[in-house]
């Protein structure tokens, strides 16, 4: 089902992408050493404070670290002073049938396939329920190829939470999207131009791959150490992105950062 996809006066979309908020029941609760709804809240706060226009919010998953009801609600009142509306989908760490649940009665929609004049914005559930990795079901590839068929004169911006390709972080990549090859032969079927925006690595990548634009975003809370073979963490700040989905299929993006020391993880981690 279609939804409209906002979009600014000159045609293009403007979004903020939060992503692996792993938000808990308890305001307290504690990720690695970081409270990880305090740096949420640090994110929110500088998000409302600058002046970088959006339009919409994509919440790329792993929004609670213990899929308790208490956290989607936590993430849901967090959020709701940006008075945007917020599309999402779930990660590994997530309850999928509990956001449904307590995001919609949180007034937070449902909608998957967000449709505007120039560009579609498809949103995809790579999770599987027990497991870190992902893989993307057969009636999840079902609804991209009908969606990109549906509408084959607009860009196509398709949201997931797991890396359909190695960021190079060699214990992250086997948590990978299973079926990568399946999602690319689908994209490949079809003409217009087509970007992958993903969570779940907790770092920044802009890499393109088979013709395929794939942007990932910082947590809100921790960063993984990029180019590390086995289990690190990084220095750098929670993040958050923009992206601006122009009407000739160009994107702009920018990546902002709290500042390094704000928030610091438990250097002695060696997993989680």
């Amino acid at each position: 089902m279609e939804t409209e996809l906002p979009q600014a006066q000159d045609g293009s979309v403007r979004l903020l992408q939060i992503t692996d908020t792993h938000l808990f029941a308890s305001a307290e609760g504690r990720l690695l050493a970081v409270r990880t709804a305090e740096s949420l809240a640090a994110v929110l706060e500088r998000v409302q404070a600058n002046d970088h226009p959006f339009d919409l919010i994509l919440a790329t998953g792993d929004l609670s670290q213990d899929h308790s009801p208490e956290s989607y609600q936590r993430f849901a009142s967090m959020m709701a002073p940006l008075a945007r509306p917020i599309y999402w989908l779930p990660g590994n760490h997530d309850d999928g049938p509990l956001m449904t649940e307590y995001l919609h009665a949180a007034g937070i929609s449902e909608a998957k396939q967000l449709v505007g004049e120039h560009w579609q914005v498809i949103l995809l559930d790579t999770q599987v329920r027990g497991k870190p990795h992902g893989v993307l079901g057969d009636h999840q590839l079902a609804a991209l190829d009908q969606a990109l068929r549906q509408h084959p004169e607009r860009h196509a911006l398709i949201a997931l939470h797991h890396q359909a390709v190695p960021v190079g972080c060699a214990w992250l990549d086997q948590h990978n999207l299973k079926n990568a090859d399946d999602l690319f032969a689908v994209l490949a079927r079809h003409p217009q131009q087509k970007t992958i925006l993903f969570g779940h690595v907790h770092q920044e990548f802009d890499e393109v791959h088979r013709g395929v634009r794939l942007i990932a975003s910082p947590s809100t809370c921790i960063q993984f150490k990029p180019l590390s073979d086995g289990f690190a963490l990084d220095e750098s700040g929670p993040g958050w992105r923009y992206l601006t989905l122009y009407p000739d299929g160009r994107i702009a993006s920018q990546v902002w950062r709290l500042p390094v020391g704000q928030f610091v993880p438990d250097p002695n981690a060696t997993g989680y």
